[in-house]
């Protein structure tokens, strides 16, 4: 294939599977092994390996990371993401994922969530091929490219770095990880629409205790984590809904009446599994600057 050609058909195969993982944030291993664009099927993703090398591609098109596989893929230093070789030579498998670095061609990095579910984080590209520690790194966003020293980034570099790594990867896990606990709705409204979802932290990420962890997190539509966010709703460690008293106060306007006045005092939705719920130390330290807030 022309490597111009090449180029405009993995762009058009990123865009549509971000649209694709739009909703929840993730894939199935089925949407990826039969996935349609304009009515011709790739795949994306291998039966049974981490990399998926088409015959009629120059390069990878996607690389598969599994916090239970058997490879010590990482973050680096929080930073650039550490993609290790595949087993055997240096090449093999590993010879189309060094063309796509050797090419700037981007690629999909598969990020596995659960049996048969995927992150997708894309356009990603390969940045440097360290043969010696058998390993490739990967940028998670284009801008990335014009780091001399991708293996060695200055200070500089390694604070926009992370804060790349942070938007491109570790939000979207949290998100991915919570809309899954929570079944993909509102725990407050139980508005199912995945689109109008988002992971809102309890203890906010700039805390010490704000981890992007499950038990951390509450799945809620975007007017609800506003206001969580904005000291207007709180929840205390029973898992009841409180209205502050500014909105309570309010007249009643359908979105006041229906979104909030009537909510107050309700349980919110909780996850099946009692680990993925909502950590009640957690809970209390967020209720109590709600509290204050009124």
């Amino acid at each position: 294939m022309d490597i111009g050609v090449e180029k405009i058909l993995r762009g058009q195969i990123i865009e549509h599977l971000k649209e694709l993982a739009s909703t929840s944030g993730t894939v199935t291993r089925d949407q990826l092994w039969d996935f349609d664009l304009d009515g011709t099927t790739h795949r994306l993703i291998d039966r049974s390996r981490g990399i998926r090398n088409p015959a009629s591609m120059l390069a990878t098109l996607s690389i598969m990371s599994a916090p239970d596989g058997p490879y010590a893929d990482q973050d680096v230093d929080g930073s650039l993401f550490a993609y290790d070789y595949r087993e055997g030579s240096i090449n093999g498998d590993n010879a189309k994922l060094r063309r796509a670095y050797e090419l700037e061609l981007p690629i999909i990095l598969l990020r596995k969530l659960a049996p048969s579910i995927y992150i997708p984080i894309c356009p990603v590209y390969v940045v440097d091929d360290d043969q010696k520690k058998r390993q490739f790194l990967i940028a998670l966003d284009a801008d990335l490219l014009t780091i001399e020293q991708p293996s060695n980034p200055t200070p500089l570099e390694r604070k926009y770095v992370s804060q790349i790594t942070k938007r491109r990867l570790h939000q979207p896990e949290f998100r991915a990880r919570v809309l899954l606990a929570y079944k993909s709705r509102c725990a407050v409204c139980r508005l199912d629409h995945g689109k109008l979802l988002e992971a809102a932290h309890i203890v906010p990420d700039s805390d010490q205790d704000g981890s992007p962890v499950v038990e951390n997190g509450l799945s809620l539509c975007k007017i609800h984590h506003a206001a969580y966010d904005g000291a207007l709703l709180g929840i205390d460690t029973d898992y009841r809904i409180h209205i502050s008293p500014q909105l309570s106060k309010t007249n009643e306007t359908p979105i006041i009446k229906y979104g909030f006045q009537q909510l107050s005092g309700a349980e919110i939705a909780l996850p099946a599994r009692p680990q993925d719920q909502p950590d009640t130390d957690r809970l209390q330290v967020r209720f109590e600057r709600f509290k204050a807030a009124c």
